[in-house]
């Protein structure tokens, strides 16, 4: 690999891991903000949007710049086009921090209703995958990716759970409708925000194994259900 190219792929490392902290400091904070009902802090996470929209158009124009002067093949241009990939996920993400964020005001600016859903445990379940793909990104960890793929399954569950209970509680309490519609976006948005930290967990495993494995999700569970029934 020229020596050019070298300094290119690490600054282009460096950016990603400079976004993807952004973006995962900015969604821990938006679901603090939901579950505080902070209204500053809200604020904080819709401003540093901004930040993480410079930071992604920064190193996709990297990214791009790779291609055009260095012509990567194999597994550097694997890497680079799952960079490409990657900052557009990472940048959706920081999109739906502020979303939720947004939210978060609105709901801390009404009165406030008795939980219909656990919010708390989807927002942690969503965080872990949030860190530990990022995680598996830095670490080329292939394994940790695969768990944040199986841990979208949970998410999942949860989110139809509250879908169907905000529902039924919109029928049954219609003066609570603006807090329980606003209840109804942060969920979905959260629940995007774990199908975010999947595709990114997919990417890292083309990076590292040069796999396309979007359909690969049900060998991944039968393969767990195995080591679960063997141990």
């Amino acid at each position: 690999m020229p020596r050019h190219f070298e300094r290119e792929i690490d600054l282009l490392k460096r950016s990603l891991l400079v976004v993807g902290a952004a973006v995962e400091e900015n969604v821990q904070k938006a679901m603090l903000a939901v579950r505080r009902r902070d209204i500053d802090l809200a604020r904080l996470v819709i401003e540093g949007d901004r930040e993480i929209d410079r930071l992604e158009v920064q190193t996709e124009e990297e990214c791009l710049k790779a291609l055009a002067l260095y012509q990567p093949v194999a597994n550097d241009l694997r890497f680079v086009v799952a960079a490409l990939k990657m900052t557009d996920e990472l940048e959706r993400m920081g999109d739906l921090a502020a979303n939720i964020a947004k939210r978060a005001i609105s709901l801390a600016e009404r009165p406030a209703i008795a939980p219909v859903f656990e919010y708390d445990d989807m927002a942690s379940r969503t965080m872990w995958m949030v860190k530990q793909a990022l995680s598996a990104l830095i670490e080329r960890d292939t394994n940790l990716a695969r768990e944040v793929w199986l841990a979208d399954d949970a998410v999942d569950a949860i989110h139809v759970g509250a879908q169907v209970a905000i529902k039924q509680a919109l029928r049954a309490n219609p003066g609570d409708t603006d807090q329980l519609v606003d209840w109804l976006v942060v969920e979905r948005f959260t629940e995007r925000l774990a199908d975010q930290a999947k595709s990114i967990a997919k990417d890292v495993l083309y990076m590292v194994e040069g796999e396309i494995v979007r359909h690969q999700g049900d060998a991944l569970r039968a393969a767990r259900e195995a080591r679960e029934a063997a141990g």
